[in-house]
């Protein structure tokens, strides 16, 4: 009879999955802020690195989408933007809601795109959709470079324009609009592991999205012409960091005060959701992507 021999194996560091629904790990992914700098840089040099225009399709989209807007919206629907050259108001509501899509559409199949790398390799996961976000921030400030230059073209024809005392504060709404799209990518991440057809309906959800952000409108104009369908727009947070947007760089329309504090509330209550939901699912995600 074989007799096996039972051995106690003493392990420098065991793998578990975390307890805390809430835990953001920030220690841990400062430890591993090198691997979150690498991802970063890889996002940003691979994406277009086998293009023909390389880095140029960042200024391209938010150029050609923005003088699509203003011919159809402001030319033929007659969309007015008030004293401001509808050109600039699209390109300013453009530039901040593209920041929005990318940190979306990036993190919200976060599981499925690293599914590889999370089954070989430990290191916080939270990294992965971190990464989409800063390396964003980097395409959203090539895209705010291409806007000053325009701004200060249409202000040396005298376009009636000009920066606002809260302009100050325009890098929270930056913060604001990349948190909101974090949470709501790493609910739709949870989301995608078991109901894989949701990533058919992200992009056309976006689309509709825009539409209801007060993107190509301000927003006194939809309740002007159609109040019974305003509450859709008063109650989207993004539409205020849009209309706060115009307002600190136009200088047109008025400060939602409230309408930010609301968006605030929304953006914390959408990301611990977000986080509750993304760590839950990192504990057995392997097992279904």
């Amino acid at each position: 009879m074989n007799h096996t021999k039972h051995t106690n194996t003493t392990w420098l560091f065991e793998i578990t999955p975390k307890n805390k629904f809430f835990s953001l790990n920030l220690k841990e992914v400062w430890q591993y802020r090198d691997l979150l700098m690498l991802f970063v840089k890889r996002d940003v040099v691979t994406v277009y690195k086998q293009t023909v225009l390389g880095p140029l399709w960042y200024l391209i989209q938010p150029l050609f989408t923005s003088i699509t807007f203003t011919i159809v919206f402001n030319n033929l629907a007659g969309i007015s933007t008030g004293v401001v050259p509808p050109f600039l108001f699209n390109l300013a509501s453009i530039t901040v809601w593209n920041y929005f899509t990318t940190c979306l559409n990036g993190t919200s199949n976060t599981f499925g795109n690293n599914a590889g790398i999370f089954g070989k390799v430990y290191f916080p996961r939270i990294i992965a959709p971190l990464t989409v976000v800063i390396s964003n921030l980097i395409k959203f400030v090539i895209q705010l470079l291409i806007f000053l230059a325009f701004y200060i073209y249409f202000y040396s024809q005298g376009a009636s324009i000009y920066f606002t005392g809260a302009t100050v504060f325009f890098p929270f709404i930056i913060v604001l609009m990349g948190v909101l799209g974090l949470g709501l990518g790493m609910i739709i991440s949870a989301l995608v592991t078991k109901y894989r057809d949701l990533t058919y309906l992200i992009g056309f959800g976006v689309q509709l999205l825009m539409y209801v952000s007060a993107v190509v409108y301000p927003m006194n104009l939809i309740q002007e012409k159609m109040p019974d369908y305003a509450w859709i727009v008063k109650y989207n947070p993004l539409a205020y960091c849009i209309e706060t947007t115009r307002y600190m760089l136009l200088g047109v329309g008025e400060l939602p005060v409230w309408g930010m504090i609301y968006t605030l509330t929304v953006t914390v209550v959408v990301f611990f959701i977000g986080l509750l939901l993304f760590n839950h699912t990192e504990k057995s995600f392997i097992d279904t992507v």
